[in-house]
């Protein structure tokens, strides 16, 4: 009896062991769900037809007026500049130009056409016709999208007319950089940093959407200026197919540049785009020219001109217009569109959309930022300026209270390669000592930084948990001051500040252009009288050693004796500024090595494509080719389903 008993008590036993192995396996496939792999599994149409929402209706087919999708999309699609951008890679490939070359010093380029290169009307592409639409550019002044781009070309640009609002505006672009983010996480109260403002508060709203405010124009338009005594221009034809381009300053990636929707030319005098009217009969001289424009959408079809038409897959476009990011999903589920780009998902869409397969997020080439005011001590000090910039944890800011909609920024552009040194991981013990080389250890003496910041939730938000982090990090205390986008100007101008929030758009991966698109150069301004400095380096330039184990201490903006300067330079290293010439920026690595802002984070851009389309990248650019997509007539979903 006893033995049964015992008998009894292990099959229970085993019963409930396997009863519980049961219900942990069903517990963990509901905690684990398998979704769908895609969105929207439609079949494929059978011919080359591909169709694209990217937006809105264009307003203009004129490339010079290309600032961001949709117009950019056309740009792309009707014209061939002298170069195009490798969509996977971001580099310069051949367009009506099939070669070029520089000067060792990379301030002259010269580019070699295709001799095959034609107009929609069958004539031939000449330099010359570079030079009329370049001249073109130079006359339409700040008219032309991305203006700033023309700045480091002899004679492109003019001075100014007004001061440009580089500072933080909504940017034109229409698109996911205008994304609604989730409210951030609050920074406890004991650790909230005070916060002022210049201008009267106005009351929140809960719905708002939290733009992420980033220009889409350079900051630099009066840095590179080259007076405009005559209309000549430094683009020159050499003969019919051969183009020479003098620049300002040396830029190894100008090509890259050239590959910009603006640099692309058009025909004759550009008479076409005087009418607001979008005219389906404009000549172009890219892989596709226009059909038909109407309020359903508009057509593009294979060129027969093209020099390169028999690479192109696709016999039609078809952009469908959409008003709103609901409309385009809806148009992309019941498959009327093949692709959707250029919408602004909502934080809800977003999560629901990311574990498909046909559902694209990638890092936009966009920045947002503190900068520094050099000019004023101790943000003067190189030292002082990385410290600051090493006890910031951006995946806070990004994963915690933006919920990752964003990407942490740990160097200034978002095409720099992984290997590059001097990137701003958060580091607290080489903040501290930094900080305390530059002779404030534990913050002691360090005055109140002034940060200011626009008028904006989300940004006012993010500028608490950096106070709160400087704090924390090395015990120095922030005043945030609240600006309207007109006051920040404002301030930027007379200095007024020692941190600044700006954002800053790339639309192009030139690494010169970008940098002069960041940063100004170093300026005095002393009773009324401005004076340039500029960073000396022994006069061999930077060493390796300086970027990983800096000495550096600054000039102030004052009236040193030649005394006090020799003092003051023995003490430190190598690194000092000096009254001299006029310095600019022009490589990541120089930047890493100045340490003139800091970098916060890079926005993303979305997108949903078909898994039949092939060869249609999307890019931190945003920049998709539509020279390589085809469409893969008998992809089957069943296949691909059970395949995963």
């Amino acid at each position: 009896m006893r033995q049964r008993s015992i008998n009894g008590l292990r099959t229970i036993a085993a019963l409930i062991f396997c009863g519980s192995i049961l219900v942990f396996t069903s517990c963990s496939e509901l905690e684990k769900p398998k979704p769908e792999v895609f969105y929207s599994e439609t079949k494929p149409p059978r011919s080359q037809d591909f169709r694209w929402t990217n937006g809105q209706t264009p307003k203009t087919f004129d490339p010079a007026k290309a600032s961001a999708p949709p117009e950019t999309d056309f740009a792309r699609a009707l014209y061939d500049g002298l170069t195009d951008t490798e969509p996977k890679t971001l580099d310069a490939i051949p367009g009506v130009a099939s070669d070029w070359s520089s000067t060792d010093d990379a301030k002259v380029w010269n580019f070699k056409l295709r001799r095959d290169a034609k107009w929609s009307n069958g004539k031939p592409v000449t330099a010359k016709d570079f030079v009329r639409s370049w001249k073109r550019l130079a006359e339409m002044d700040e008219s032309v999208s991305h203006h700033g781009l023309l700045k480091n070309i002899v004679g492109m640009a003019r001075e100014p007319k007004k001061i440009e609002k580089d500072i933080d505006v909504f940017s034109d672009n229409r698109r996911r950089l205008g994304t609604e983010y989730p409210k951030p996480t609050l920074v406890p109260i004991d650790r909230v940093p005070k916060v002022t403002s210049d201008t009267k508060a106005t009351p929140d709203v809960s719905n708002e959407k939290a733009k992420v405010e980033i220009s889409n124009k350079t900051s630099t338009q009066a840095n590179l200026r080259v007076p405009r005594k005559d209309p000549n221009i430094g683009v020159e034809a050499i003969g019919d197919f051969e183009l020479k381009v003098s620049l300002i300053e040396p830029d190894r990636d100008f090509p890259k540049l050239v590959a910009h929707p603006i640099f692309r030319p058009v025909y004759a005098n550009g008479e076409e785009f005087e009418n607001e009217n979008l005219n389906p009969d404009i000549v172009t001289n890219g892989a596709f020219r226009i059909s038909s424009v109407s309020e359903k959408g508009i057509t593009i079809k294979r060129a027969e001109h093209y020099w390169d038409k028999k690479s192109i897959k696709l016999e039609t476009v078809t952009f469908v217009p959409t008003k709103d990011a609901e409309g385009a999903l809806q148009a992309y589920k019941e498959g009327r569109v093949d692709a959707v780009t250029n919408s602004q998902f909502e934080p809800l869409a977003l999560k629901l959309l990311t574990p498909y397969f046909d559902f694209k997020r990638v890092t936009h080439s966009a920045l947002n930022l503190y900068e520094f005011n050099r000019q004023k001590a101790p943000f003067n000090d190189r030292r002082v300026r990385e410290a600051l910039a090493l006890a910031i944890e951006r995946e806070k800011l990004t994963d915690d209270e933006m919920d990752g909609a964003t990407k942490p920024a740990v160097t200034y552009l978002p095409f720099t390669p992984p290997q590059i040194k001097g990137k701003f991981e958060h580091d607290a013990v080489k903040a501290k000592e930094l900080l305390e080389t530059a002779g404030f250890k534990d913050g002691e003496n360090f005055p109140t930084i002034k940060l200011v910041v626009n008028r904006n939730n989300v940004q006012q938000q993010i500028a608490q948990s950096v106070a709160a982090m400087w704090k924390k990090e090395l015990n120095i205390s922030t005043e945030i001051v609240v600006k309207e986008l007109d006051e920040m100007e404002k301030a930027k101008r007379e200095g007024d500040y020692d941190v600044l929030r700006r954002g800053v758009v790339f639309p192009t991966s030139d690494e010169t252009a970008n940098m002069l698109a960041i940063f100004k150069s170093v300026k005095i301004v002393k009773n009324g009288a401005a004076q340039n400095i500029k960073p000396q380096i022994n006069s061999s330039g930077p060493k390796a050693e300086d970027v990983q184990n800096p000495t550096y201490d600054f000039n102030e903006a004052d009236n040193r004796n030649s005394s006090s300067e020799k003092s003051s330079n023995e003490k430190s290293g190598d690194l000092v500024i000096d009254v001299g010439e006029e310095h600019y920026i022009l490589t990541e690595e120089e930047a890493l090595l100045e340490v003139p802002g800091i970098p916060l984070y890079f926005p993303t851009a979305y997108s949903l494509v078909k898994p039949y389309v092939r060869g249609f990248e999307i890019n931190t650019l945003d920049a998709p080719s539509l020279k390589n997509v085809e469409i893969e007539s008998n992809w089957q979903p069943s296949k691909h389903k059970n395949a995963s």
